[in-house]
């Protein structure tokens, strides 16, 4: 790509324009709002360089020499940019690309960030807590809920009985099935109401003051903030969960689940920092812990002795 000489904006900097001559920029920038002169700026006379540091030759009167001139990029070597800097190198400070041609980008994949200096969990690690936590709050339910539970199956139970036997006899009627109890409905918004509040005092305290529920604990991983590695807080412990958790109201009508399914899913395709959908809304990141290593054996051995 031949790109003409002439002025133009400079791409290391907006503000300005520069003359480009076909080969690289030269002169001295302008203001991008001021008329350019015609053709290219006056030649600058060349700054004198500082006389490095050093002896006085006794003989010359001079500074010796800082040492050999560089050698001559090689032949079999990457061809330069036409901008003037190898390839897959950034440009020199105040140099950009020339007109209508790319910034050069980072060769290959980046590095994964560390935030804080920990590396990001892993996905699975991360999927195990979050089903332990689940096992911790499913337990808590059957103790708290179990009553709620029991009684909300007795009401619908008529209803699921005959559709059973429908099924089963293949029966082809357009007669309604029989209606749940009166208390079905009460039930139902007892149980969801009762489960989210459970799942909410497991997990937001706990996360606030630690950042680590059981589950996260038992896999290493741990919640921080991204601008800092400081704890939670209760308000942003808070916004993580309701992310999550709040959508277990609407497990009547499976909106519910298919909202926290999609916020389960959602670190697969999060790049390059893994954040749930919970995650992004309270700006926080979730890291691998490093292991502990094991106490080493303090006995001495005792004088004369070979191990």
């Amino acid at each position: 790509m031949s790109v003409a000489p002439g002025w133009y904006v400079d791409p290391a900097d907006p503000e300005t324009r520069r003359y480009w001559d076909g080969e690289g920029w030269i002169g001295a920038p302008i203001p991008v709002d001021a008329t350019p002169p015609e053709g290219p700026p006056p030649a600058e006379p060349p700054a004198a360089a500082p006389a490095p540091p050093g002896p006085v030759s006794p003989a010359a009167g001079h500074p010796p020499a800082a040492g050999p001139a560089p050698a001559p990029p090689s032949p079999t070597g990457p061809a330069p940019h036409p901008g003037g800097w190898p390839p897959h190198a950034a440009p020199p400070q105040g140099y950009g690309p020339p007109p209508g041609w790319p910034y050069p980008t980072w060769p290959g994949r980046p590095p994964e960030p560390r935030p804080h200096g920990l590396p990001l969990a892993g996905y699975g690690a991360r999927l195990v807590a979050r089903l332990i936590d689940f096992a911790v709050v499913f337990a808590l339910n059957a103790v708290v809920n179990g009553w709620f539970v029991w009684r909300y199956i007795q009401e619908i139970s008529p209803s699921v009985e005959e559709a059973w036997s429908r099924i089963v006899s293949q029966e082809r009627t357009t007669e309604p099935l029989p209606p749940a109890g009166d208390q079905a409905s009460g039930l139902q918004i007892a149980i969801l109401l009762i489960a989210t509040a459970l799942w909410l005092a497991y997990e937001v305290p706990s996360t606030a003051s630690r950042g680590q529920t059981f589950g996260k604990r038992v896999m290493g991983v741990k919640v921080v903030p991204v601008s800092a590695d400081a704890p939670l807080g209760f308000g942003r412990a808070l916004r993580r969960w309701n992310t999550l958790g709040l959508p277990t109201l609407l497990w009547f009508c499976c909106i519910g689940f298919l909202l926290q399914l999609v916020d389960a899913v959602s670190p697969l395709f999060d790049h390059p920092m893994r954040q749930a959908l919970h995650d992004k809304r309270a700006q926080t990141v979730v890291v691998q812990l490093p292991r502990t290593p094991a106490p080493k054996n303090d006995r001495t051995t005792p004088p004369g002795d070979t191990p």
